[in-house]
């Protein structure tokens, strides 16, 4: 006899290639302000701070559940894994799930992109991957290593 499991309304994954060491990835990651700009309609709240290997979140907002960036060191630089679980606050007919699911994974896909971005910051095409030493710059010039908290108190 088969047994039934809940799966998530909203279930995203993605992943992308970062030329850079796994600490700039995580250093580029640890930043609320980059997270409020990623996902303006959530909060996100550290579960877990992996360091270099990411950081695991309980959403709110729009939607609740999980969402995690994960770091997997490979070749000379980084694959960064999103994962988002998922449920809307009310409930959606399958077409607007869908539409639902699509804007998260294009939000997603965003994020991850904005973290590569800034990891490789000063890297030119078809160098080495970008080392660990100097932490990737934010856009208000503030640098890498910022305690990592709820961005909770900054959206109140």
């Amino acid at each position: 006899m088969c047994q039934s499991y809940d799966v998530s309304t909203i279930q995203v994954a993605d992943e992308a290639f970062v030329a850079a060491a796994p600490a700039r990835v995580a250093a580029a990651l640890a930043h609320p302000a980059r997270w409020r700009k990623w996902f303006p309609d959530l909060t996100l709240e550290v579960t877990e701070d992996r360091g270099e290997l990411g950081l695991r979140w309980r959403v709110s907002g729009d939607v609740v559940g999980t969402s995690e960036m994960w770091i997997e060191p490979l070749l000379d630089g980084s694959l960064l894994h999103y994962f988002l679980h998922a449920e809307p606050n009310s409930p959606l007919t399958p077409g607007q799930a869908a539409a639902q699911t699509r804007d998260r994974r294009v939000a997603g896909h965003s994020a991850m992109f904005d973290v590569k971005f800034a990891a490789e910051e000063g890297r030119r095409l078809g160098e080495p991957a970008a080392a660990a030493q100097a932490p990737p710059p934010l856009s208000d010039g503030a640098t890498g290593g910022a305690p990592r908290h709820s961005n909770r108190e900054a959206k109140q």
